[in-house]
């Protein structure tokens, strides 16, 4: 099976649980605990990526982490036993900052006992050892950063959040033509070039393009269709930040699977009101992708420390 859940979906999702707006969409599932389609589930405690000898000398991370008052959250895109998207959503409620990390699936993490290629991938985690294995591969991957939740979602809510929008503008780079009879469900792309308000299938299939028919596609393969999936969530943001977020997130919470506890996502939406579309950065995990013999994006630990380090001590 193709990829189909991107980041849009996961991104959008982590982001309407830190808006204000949304406080009133809570405020009324925490009236009603059993809201449809809400699951929650106990939380999941990670252990220090770092292990028990740590050194007692402590690095510029982990003083800024001591410091400071993020919460940090995994989501988790969902394919079968494997996570098709994984994104690092980082709150600061201090100063209303979310800064958003991309993580590429097939990032390198090999894990002692999974010898096989395939198992090597980040994404393969999951199959493995749960949302507990994603979450500690994560933090060792940013520098031992703690995660303190996660959320998982399937690609089953991205039209309707797309469309409880009333749609997303973006510039469409070429024209996008593919089909796969063999996928589930069947693929059919048909897309023309130049800017559009694309609505919930048409985002579906702008999220899930990767080649054409004839072979073409983004100039730089993956990397160029993870940049283009994150101009597309910048732009549902600022229309989530303009108008309908109670709509919208009441949408989106119908999708999701979490270990956050309600009153937890009530305090955090109330933190966040006041944020505005200049406080949400996003950024992608540093590296680069090999370009002979399997797939795997390797990530860069010095870059990556120094990219939380960033995020850390920005006020």
């Amino acid at each position: 099976m193709k990829t189909f859940l991107k980041i849009f979906t996961i991104a959008f999702i982590v982001f309407t649980l830190a808006m204000g707006a949304g406080v009133w969409t809570f405020s009324k599932m925490y009236q009603n605990p059993t809201s449809e389609g809400f699951e929650n589930e106990p939380p999941v405690e990670i252990e220090d990526s770092r292990g028990e000898d740590t050194v007692a000398e402590k690095s510029e991370l982990e003083k800024l982490v001591e410091e400071s008052k993020r919460i940090n959250v995994l989501l988790m895109g969902m394919e079968g036993p494997r996570t098709d998207t994984l994104i690092l959503a980082s709150f600061d409620p201090d100063n209303n900052n979310l800064d958003v990390i991309s993580i590429p699936r097939d990032t390198y993490y090999p894990r002692k006992g999974y010898d096989f290629a395939e198992q090597k991938k980040l994404n393969a985690a999951y199959g493995n050892e749960g949302a507990k294995g994603t979450m500690e591969a994560v933090s060792s991957i940013l520098g031992g950063i703690p995660i303190h939740n996660h959320v998982r979602i399937s690609y089953t809510g991205v039209e309707r959040i797309v469309d409880s929008l009333g749609g997303v503008k973006i510039n469409i780079p070429m024209d996008m033509e593919y089909d796969d009879p063999y996928d589930t469900p069947p693929l059919s792309i048909r897309l023309q070039k130049g800017t559009q308000v694309l609505n919930g299938e048409q985002a579906i299939q702008f999220l899930r393009f990767r080649k054409n028919n004839d072979g073409s596609g983004y100039v730089q393969g993956d990397l160029g269709r993870m940049k283009a999936q994150q101009q597309f969530v910048k732009a549902a943001m600022e229309k989530a930040l303009s108008f309908r977020l109670p709509v919208v997130a009441n949408t989106a919470f119908k999708q999701i699977k979490t270990d956050m506890a309600l009153p937890d996502i009530l305090g955090l939406a109330t933190g966040a009101v006041g944020m505005r579309r200049d406080n949400v950065r996003i950024y992608s995990l540093p590296g680069s992708a090999t370009e002979e013999g399997i797939s795997y994006f390797l990530h860069d630990p010095n870059a990556s420390e120094e990219m939380m380090e960033q995020i850390y001590s920005k006020q």
